[in-house]
């Protein structure tokens, strides 16, 4: 068993890595999505508005890319790229930790934003000159996945310098 918990603090980083990818992915893949479709359906009405509903179906995204800028910083630091380190235990499970903020926040927020981009999309459909106004309310839902980006690089950075 002591040896168990010896070799596990790089299972445990690169479970947290895996996780912030996993989920910030999924929830970004969904948002997507469903912004797609909405899209699709005003394109199918009007092609002229192809660059205005694409950046409504951007938008989630960047949860994704959240999610996988942790998991390398994370990979990084244990020396997965690079020159593999000694990880502790403890260090594996730190590592895990700083990593859920960005995988579940990721998750939620892609998908609620997406929500808030099919509604956008819809308006901007019926009324173009309200891009900036439409914009603005799928950009707030993002706020909540920047924090969580901002708890998780901040976790991570602490942990690699203990």
């Amino acid at each position: 068993m002591s040896e168990f918990f010896a070799n596990s603090g790089l299972f445990f980083a690169l479970l947290g890595a895996a996780v912030a990818t996993f989920l910030a992915g999924i929830g970004s893949a969904i948002g997507v999505g469903k912004a797609g479709v909405a899209a699709a359906g005003v394109l199918a009405e009007d092609p002229s508005m192809f660059g205005k509903v694409l950046i409504f179906q951007l938008l989630p995204a960047t949860q994704g890319i959240y999610g996988l800028l942790v998991a390398f910083l994370i990979l990084t630091n244990v020396g997965l790229i690079g020159e593999v380190k000694e990880v502790t235990w403890l260090q594996g499970l730190l590592y895990f930790a700083a990593s859920l903020p960005i995988a579940f926040a990721g998750y939620f927020s892609a998908v609620h934003q997406s929500k808030c981009a099919v509604a956008a999309i819809g308006t901007v459909a019926k009324k173009p000159d309200q891009m900036g106004k439409a914009l603005i309310l799928p950009a707030m839902v993002e706020t909540y996945a920047i924090l969580a980006l901002l708890i998780s690089i901040l976790a991570v950075f602490g942990i690699a310098a203990m």
